[in-house]
């Protein structure tokens, strides 16, 4: 069986089909125009339009062959069944909930998870009549089972967890849920469904946000969520059409045509951003590097079990006596730019306040922590950068 690297360059693509050209042609549409009255009416009969999978244009909302080029694609790369496209990383977490969502329904989301998720379950869900309770990162099977209700609809997770960079027991969650019923979803971005297969550990919705690495050039909002089942297909669909999301074939395309190089871009964040964290790891003022890649880290183990490989995301901790020497390192760091979002070819750094988030495990790790995105610069030029960032955090 071919490997990642030569799926990607090859699934997806038909050239036989497209007069040779190599890349997927570009289909811009709202109206497909019908050949006769029988094909215009037995649009519906046929499931075309409210079931995922089939293939057929009838309508630019349900997608053109720009669009399945990808999601077939994302199907291959994540061992799935099935892929649906939304219009970002966040639609894709936020669909997974809201096609389960219903008056009384509860969710299990981990304690360290993503902002924006957090903020759909404490509001929207909310307000609709759903609870959710976060869970400690480390939780265990027994306690995720002890968790667990009759009226629980779905446990979600995140590997690693956002900003602090914990990594939850994969293999547990899931077989906690399983014994329960429960269908599981994570947010599988920082993996990329190439260092992590989700859906090969049992769990039911593997979001993405390609945005990121699938993408590489921070100029594409577009999300995703395979699934190993048409059942679970079928769901995700019929609330993506009640919510009327819409992808645009011009976002499609730009992702299909980096994912071909994400293996060849990822391998570069990973080898230079193992170069920067043990750099990093021996510098004074950095009081701990959030890394489960490195062997030091608590979570290196589940790691290494679960994952083939990692990125360029990841935070430390620092020791800033105060906000002025803090801004000074920050500010005026020349590689590094302040800003969300990560997976693109530029270097960023964002500061980050978990202690003032969680609710199910305090934060309590001294100093104030940074997250680094480290891109496809070269790393002893980003060396260069935060060696002088961090003499101006000491105030030399």
């Amino acid at each position: 069986m071919a490997k990642d690297d030569t799926k990607l360059v090859h699934t997806g693509r038909k050239p036989q089909e497209n007069y040779g050209v190599v890349n997927p042609p570009l289909y811009r549409a709202s109206t497909i125009l019908h050949p006769t009255l029988e094909s215009w009416e037995a649009r519906k009969d046929g499931g075309n339009v409210h079931k995922v999978g089939h293939r057929h244009v009838v309508y630019g909302l349900m997608g053109t062959p720009t669009q399945f080029s990808l999601m077939d694609a994302l199907s291959v790369l994540e061992n799935g069944h099935e892929t649906i496209l939304v219009p970002s990383g966040m639609a894709a977490c936020g669909i997974c909930f809201l096609a389960l969502a219903e008056p009384g329904a509860h969710f299990l989301v981990p304690d360290n998870n993503y902002l924006p998720v957090r903020n759909l379950a404490n509001g929207h869900l909310k307000r609709i009549g759903c609870e959710t309770t976060f869970y400690k990162p480390g939780v265990t099977e027994a306690e995720m089972a002890a968790l667990i209700r009759p009226e629980t609809k779905m446990v979600w997770t995140e590997s690693p967890g956002s900003l602090t960079f914990e990594m939850p027991d994969l293999r547990a969650i899931v077989s906690a849920a399983k014994s329960k019923g429960v269908l599981t979803g994570i947010d599988n971005t920082y993996g990329a469904g190439y260092y992590l297969k989700p859906l090969d550990l049992g769990i039911d919705f593997s979001a993405h946000a390609l945005t990121k690495y699938p993408c590489g050039g921070s100029d594409t909002m577009l999300g995703s969520v395979t699934v190993n089942t048409q059942e679970h297909a079928d769901l995700l669909f019929d609330t993506y059409l009640a919510m009327g999301y819409s992808v645009s074939p011009d976002d499609a395309y730009t992702v299909q045509r980096g994912l071909r190089s994400m293996p060849a871009r990822l391998r570069q964040h990973y080898e230079s951003g193992m170069k920067v964290a043990e750099w990093l790891k021996e510098q004074p003022g950095v009081l701990r590097v959030l890394h489960p890649a490195m062997p030091h880290d608590p979570g290196h183990e589940i790691w290494k079990r679960d994952f083939t490989g990692a990125n360029g995301l990841f935070a430390i901790m620092v020791d800033a006596p105060d906000r002025a020497r803090l801004k000074d390192m920050v500010e005026n760091l020349e590689l590094f730019g302040i800003g969300a979002s990560w997976g693109g070819f530029e270097s960023l750094v964002t500061t980050a306040y978990p202690e003032n988030i969680r609710t199910a495990e305090p934060w309590e790790e001294e100093g104030v922590l940074l997250r680094l995105h480290v891109g496809l610069e070269d790393p002893d030029d980003l060396i260069a950068d935060l060696r002088a960032g961090l003499d101006r955090l000491a105030g030399s």
